[in-house]
Formats: structure tokens, sequence, C-alpha cells
């Protein structure tokens, strides 16, 4: 679950953050995107994790990947995501399940800005879900 905290702009309603981090599913696999959600590009991102994320089977720290130091330039409604790991081996290896990323970017003003966004793996845990392509004998499917 994603939970956005930004600073309010004039007028009720209205977020400055345009900047997420969020997790996608699919087919078992979890993600990890930066993406900008407002409709101006975004310069100068970066991300910084509370904690270390162990993805690709507990090999690699995906959160010190250099996407993560600087995208340069994020255009309007652009998400750029990596590979975490898949729901079985981050869960059987008892890897973290909460964990908060701090977005920080420049606006189109050329404010600097920044969000915390916190996430909790737990909710795809028992989510189900099929294998998509060729498996064993060229055939689709295979439940997981």
């Amino acid at each position: 679950m994603a939970m956005a905290t930004t600073r309010r702009t004039t007028g009720p309603g209205r977020w400055q953050g345009a900047v997420i981090v969020d997790v996608d599913f699919e087919d078992g696999l979890l993600f990890l995107a930066v993406q900008n959600i407002g409709d101006a590009p975004a310069r100068k991102v970066s991300v910084r994790f509370d904690r270390p994320l162990p993805g690709a089977g507990g090999r690699i720290d995906v959160a010190a990947l250099a996407l993560f130091r600087n995208i340069e330039f994020l255009a309007p409604r652009k998400s750029i995501r990596t590979f975490l790991d898949t729901t079985a081996s981050w869960f059987a290896r008892g890897a973290p399940t909460r964990f908060a990323a701090r977005v920080s970017y420049v606006d189109a003003s050329g404010r600097r800005r920044s969000a915390t966004v916190a996430h909790d793996l737990e909710i795809y845990r028992d989510i189900g879900y099929v294998r998509r392509g060729a498996t064993e004998g060229g055939k689709d499917g295979g439940a997981a």
C-alpha cells in the first residue's frame, strides 16, 4: 500500500507532489517504479530508501541502483521501473515488507520538492496469479 506525503499548495485538495515511487505487481513479479504522475516535467529526481532492498533473489541491493540516484529529466506521466524480485523469493527469504522512499525533485518552476512514500509489500503475499507464456512442453499457464 502506498501513501504519499507532500506539501499542500493553494486551494483545497491540491498537492505539489508529482513524483512518487510505487510497487508494481505483475504475474508474481515485483517492480519498483519511479513515476511522474503530474502534468509537468520533473528534473534531478532522486530517491532515498529507509533500508536496503535485497532484490533479485537477495543478490543485489535494488535501493542502491543508479536509477534512484539521479534521473536528470522525467517527462510528465512517465514511469521508469526496475525488477525487484519474485513474490515467492521475497517472502521465502523473509525480506523486509515495509519500507519508505523519500523522493526529491525539481519541479517546472525550479523549486525543490520532496515526498515520502511508504509501502507494505505484505499486501502481495497472498495474491494469486497465473504465469503467462510457455512452460515445459510449450503449454501456457501454471498457477503459483
